[in-house]
């Protein structure tokens, strides 16, 4: 259970939540909503005690399990095998039972002996209650649900994408909460956009794990259709008023309720303005007349007092108008690709792959989790070398690449200096601009952009990528962690981009905006024609 009193949370100056109550209690599965960038990342680590409030209480009972968007490496060479096996200490308890086995093998004496016998009685009874012997199987049955194949469990961490990394870390903690042995009961799942980089089947089946979940859980999520199923109560940021609605609703309930919450705060806010108005221009009239000049002030504090004790209506929030710069000049073919061949040790993941991307052109990379997407998008990024191939730079070609992790923002420079980096040469106001209309503007600029909400981080990578008047831009799932009014105007403005684009993407809106002509479908490196056909294999890939 998690008991949160007096909150109040900052960034910089600028106050996110203030005066707030919460708690989470076995049973509760709350989603955690509110534009990017109204804190509720900030809520989370606060809830998971990575981050201290600016003023407050957080009382944590059992076990919290947190799920942040861009889990770091604890240590790159453990195995992923292991790293699940983590998440209820048998990892450690494993390496205990096998020193305990050399001990009985060779003791000094018959003391050392019983003593040693009596160790692994200990581990093994405590590894046999927490389902050690069935572990292996029941984590590389978690871990497939989440479209990891059971070869990755005897890879090293290091060796994942950002993506397999992140499926690696909620597989440990869906693991961790398995009621089975009773490892999970009093466990608090905390979990950031926990869809992402998820298909169809794996989001269907972590629904169900969630539904049937009897601990506490808050989850955030832009996927309203996983709101809509497993949410029994809303915690709703509105960065307006700094402050947090909570409802103790399904989701369906919420939205309706939400709603008519808003339609009753303007009417009243609306009502109390009206009769502010009147009365201030009454004391106006009554202030010229000096007898009368108390009762005018007194009547001009009655308004003031009127507007104060009427709850502030939620105020629209801004909502980014982006626009992508025009692309450079450049060539009829500035991105050409031959023989692309990847393999990692005697997995091959991809096999003579060739793409020509002509001035303009719009391609989707198709095919199911571990077919290589992210990587080809990697090596003709550059950011990776084929075993075989190359890619060729046609005449002009400026490159933007998008990485799924935003592995190309440096997150201890700030939000200016990321994107002056990038375009050393624009000139100050267009860079500011184009910022602006990201909505990353004031003291933002100086922010480090590992503070950043996932959404904003998408913002300023999306920034980054344009400010340089890129003419061909490698997507890989920009449409992540972004609010549902954010990812509109994004994939508005991916539709009006003048330049060539090769998007990879699990979100069928996207790749609608983007009207490809092209679609490369992974490993076999298949091209065709795009049709509509193609959409149903998209939330599956």
């Amino acid at each position: 259970m998690i008991t949160v009193a007096d909150l109040e949370l900052r960034a910089g100056s600028r106050i996110l939540v203030t005066d707030t109550t919460l708690r989470v209690q076995p049973g509760d599965r709350i989603g955690l909503v509110g534009r990017n960038g109204s804190g509720k990342t900030t809520v989370m680590r606060v809830l998971a005690g990575r981050e201290r409030p600016f003023r407050g209480t957080v009382q944590r009972t059992g076990q919290v399990d947190y799920l942040p968007q861009q889990p770091g490496l604890d240590d790159p060479h453990t195995l992923v095998r292991d790293r699940v096996l983590s998440a209820r200490g048998l990892d450690t308890l494993l390496r205990d039972l096998e020193k305990a086995q050399v001990e009985m093998a060779e003791p000094a004496d018959e003391a050392a002996l019983a003593r040693a016998v009596q160790r692994y009685g200990e581990l093994e009874e405590r590894f046999t209650e927490l389902g050690g012997y069935a572990a292996d199987n029941e984590a590389a049955q978690v871990c497939a649900h989440l479209g990891l194949p059971e070869r990755v469990l005897t890879q090293t961490v290091s060796t994942l994408s950002g993506g397999q990394r992140r499926r690696v870390e909620l597989a440990r903690i869906l693991f961790g909460a398995s009621t089975d042995h009773g490892a999970g009961t009093g466990t608090t799942l905390l979990l950031d956009e926990p869809t992402n980089h998820l298909d169809i089947d794996s989001v269907t089946w972590l629904r169900s794990f969630l539904t049937a979940y009897a601990g506490g859980l808050v989850v955030i999520s832009h996927d309203t259709g996983l709101l809509a199923e497993i949410a029994n109560g809303v915690w709703s940021i509105d960065a307006g008023r700094g402050e947090i609605d909570i409802y103790n609703t399904d989701w369906a309930t919420y939205q309706t309720t939400r709603a008519a919450d808003d339609q009753r705060l303007r009417r009243e806010r609306g009502a109390a303005e009206s009769k502010a108005t009147s009365l201030r221009t009454q004391a106006a009239r009554m202030g010229a007349n000096a007898t009368r000049a108390a009762a005018a002030k007194q009547m001009a504090r009655r308004a003031d007092t009127l507007l104060a004790d009427t709850a502030t209506a939620r105020r629209g929030e801004r909502t980014a108008r982006i626009r992508f710069p025009a692309p450079a000049a450049c060539g009829r073919t500035p991105l050409t690709a031959t023989g692309l061949t990847k393999s990692f040790g005697p997995l091959e993941v991809f096999d003579g792959v060739d793409l020509a991307v002509d001035r303009g052109s719009k391609v989707v990379i198709l095919g199911r989790n571990g077919a290589g997407k992210t990587t080809l998008l990697r090596i003709l990024a550059g950011v990776e070398q084929p075993d075989a191939g190359r890619v060729v730079h046609g005449h002009g070609l400026r490159l933007g690449y998008f990485a799924q992790e935003h592995d190309t923002l440096d997150l201890d420079d700030g939000v200016w200096a990321n994107v002056r980096h990038q375009a050393p040469d624009a000139p100050e106001q267009q860079l500011k601009d184009l910022l602006g209309s990201f909505l990353l503007t004031g003291e933002q600029l100086e922010q480090p952009a590992g503070t950043l909400s996932g959404g904003e981080r998408t913002r300023l990578t999306l920034a980054t990528l344009v400010s340089g008047a890129a003419n061909v831009l490698l997507l890989d799932e920009p449409t992540n962690n972004l609010d549902p009014a954010s990812r509109a105007q994004v994939l508005d403005a991916l539709g009006r981009f003048e330049g060539a684009v090769i998007l990879v993407s699990h979100d069928p809106g996207a790749v609608a905006a983007l009207r490809p002509e092209r679609v490369i479908v992974l490993p076999d490196g298949t091209e065709d024609l795009f049709s509509d056909d193609y959409l149903d294999l998209i939330t599956l890939a």
